[in-house]
């Protein structure tokens, strides 16, 4: 049983037809689910954008809050040089000046010895003359000598050593400076050190 060319060419076509089919079904097959994926693709890219606006947002606002952080920072910085480099150019004098309050106590010493020849009165003028410049240059520094005598005990100004007793006058008074008491403009160098009245 021979087939003739007409047999095999209806079985090549509808073999062709056949395999055509299955390749249509299997490209509408693949189209659905493209599309199917393209639908959910579109939901989670309809829903990721309102996340990452909603993340985006977050993250600038801590940017910002550390900017501003940072600026507040960097503005304490320079008021604190600023108060310090002011405090520094006002209180220069003052390692000078602590070394030189002895001096002066010395001076001070020095001129309340009685002269009793005239060499020793001349020597006293001029020690007195170097004591007087060496004041002045000092004042012109800020030096500026406590007060104590007869005012008011003040623990931040005055530094009580002893007591006594004088009804005259009222109690809490400074009767006597022991040692005189000094500040460099508004700072306490050196405490008076006083005889306060009980």
């Amino acid at each position: 049983m021979t087939e003739t060319k007409a047999d095999l060419n209806d079985e090549e076509v509808v073999k062709n037809d056949s395999t055509a089919e299955e390749t249509a079904v299997e490209n509408e097959n693949e189209t659905m689910v493209e599309q199917q994926a393209a639908e959910a693709d579109e939901n989670s890219t309809a829903a990721e954008p309102e996340t990452e606006i909603e993340e985006l947002k977050a993250k600038l606002q801590d940017e910002e809050n550390k900017y501003f952080r940072l600026l507040a920072d960097y503005e304490n910085f320079k008021r604190r040089a600023t108060l310090d480099q002011e405090a520094l150019q006002k209180y220069r004098a003052q390692s000078v000046v602590n070394n030189l309050i002895p001096v002066l106590d010395n001076f001070e010493r020095a001129l309340t010895v009685e002269a009793k020849t005239e060499e020793v009165k001349s020597m006293m003028t001029g020690m007195d003359m170097i004591y007087r410049t060496l004041v002045d240059a000092l004042k012109a520094e800020g030096l500026v000598e406590i007060e104590a005598l007869d005012k008011e005990f003040d623990p931040n100004f005055h530094q009580a050593i002893m007591t006594g007793t004088d009804e005259e006058k009222p109690s809490g008074v400074v009767l006597e400076e022991l040692q005189k008491g000094y500040l460099l403009k508004d700072r306490v160098l050196r405490p008076s050190m006083v005889k306060v009245n009980e």
